[in-house]
């Protein structure tokens, strides 16, 4: 073989690795990664979870949007189970917050995807879905027989009102009597010329002891 075949199957061999192998050929070699032979593995995405909340928090709510409102507004996305506003407990004013309670999981998301940054009344509502392991377990103790505020005023009235001991009268009558006499010298000190009328029934007699004849 001459120097001009040796070249031309040189030539022919490099031209071969260049186009690859050949049908048939280089079976037992593995593809590299990202050629024809890789097989794609579909990626399974996490699979959300099913929604079973249906009590829906809702937040910034106007000051006269109370329950018979909030009933008779949410009503039309379905059927409501109980609701309740947080309230003052000595003033029975509303906190500006409160829950409403579904009867279908799906209201409650529909609720909280569409009435979300509402605008009602100049203020923009927060409704968020509350999972059931959050919702608080004394959240709707109450609810039924709706809020009852705390009657400060009467509680009160009843406690000044009441029948007092001879112990307690006397305390009060001293306590009276010690403001007295520091408004007398408040009035003295500004150089006011002025004579305070006598308090009435500052002074009592002490009870008297009635004996009896044992004849009688």
């Amino acid at each position: 073989m001459g120097m001009r075949d040796k070249k031309r199957n040189q030539k022919r061999v490099l031209a071969r690795r260049i186009a690859g192998p050949r049908a048939g050929e280089g079976k037992d070699f593995l593809p590299l990664e990202g050629g024809p032979g890789k097989r794609l593995r579909k990626v399974q995405e996490p699979e959300e979870p099913e929604n079973t909340a249906t009590v829906v928090y809702i937040g910034h709510i106007p000051h006269g949007f109370y329950e018979d409102q909030m009933q008779g507004f949410f009503k039309q996305f379905g059927d409501i189970k109980r609701l309740r506003i947080a309230r003052n407990r000595k003033t029975g004013k509303s906190k500006h917050y409160g829950f409403i309670e579904f009867e279908s999981p799906l209201v409650a998301k529909v609720v909280a995807d569409e009435m979300n940054n509402y605008l009602l009344f100049e203020h923009t509502l927060r409704v968020t879905l509350v999972p059931p392991e959050k919702v608080h377990p004394k959240l709707w103790k109450g609810v039924r027989r709706g809020f009852i505020p705390i009657d400060r005023v009467a509680i009160e009235r009843k406690r000044h009102n009441k029948d007092k001991t001879t112990e307690e009268h006397k305390k009060m009558v001293e306590g009276i009597v010690k403001r007295d006499e520091k408004r007398r010298k408040r009035i003295r000190a500004a150089g006011i010329d002025y004579e305070c009328p006598a308090l009435l029934g500052s002074t009592q007699p002490s009870a008297k002891k009635i004996k009896f004849d044992e004849d009688q």
